[in-house]
């Protein structure tokens, strides 16, 4: 077998020993310089307490009146609350239920008579109407002389 072939010696193609397939001292140190440098970088990324440091913010008109009315505990943002609640408990415990209650009644349980008119029956001159108990007076027909 040749000498530089490789085979079951301690040779590589190409000629070079086993022992130097390590980094050389140049390569060493290039790669911890770079593992360095990723660090301090990844290291660089966390923010700390402080930031992030943005200008001050100055609310227009509109806005700066809606930052303080919400704040909580202020006055208006209480009345605002309260008021609310009792929409809300005006709506839902007096008006839905009243409104239930005068419908029912109103179409469901009426004393009056023909209250509730299903359908009209035709009226004819000398008919009475039976809730104004008034009489239909007769139908006046002008003379038609062609």
């Amino acid at each position: 077998m040749p000498e530089g072939s490789g085979q079951g010696s301690g040779l590589v193609s190409g000629g070079a020993p086993r022992a130097a397939l390590g980094y050389s001292p140049d390569e060493r140190l290039r790669l911890q310089q770079l593992r360095v440098l990723r660090r301090r970088w990844l290291k660089d990324q966390e923010l700390s307490p402080r930031e992030p440091v943005l200008p001050p913010r100055k609310p227009g008109l509109v806005e700066g009146f809606w930052e303080r009315f919400l704040q909580p505990g202020g006055f208006w943002r209480n009345q605002v609350f309260k008021t609310y609640n009792a929409g809300k408990f005006f709506t839902v415990r007096l008006l839905i239920p009243l409104w239930l209650v005068h419908y029912y009644v109103k179409y469901h349980i009426t004393a009056q008579p023909y209250g509730i008119v299903e359908s009209k029956r035709m009226l004819f001159p000398g008919d009475k109407i039976l809730e104004t108990d008034e009489v239909v007076p007769p139908l006046e027909v002008p003379s038609s002389h062609h």
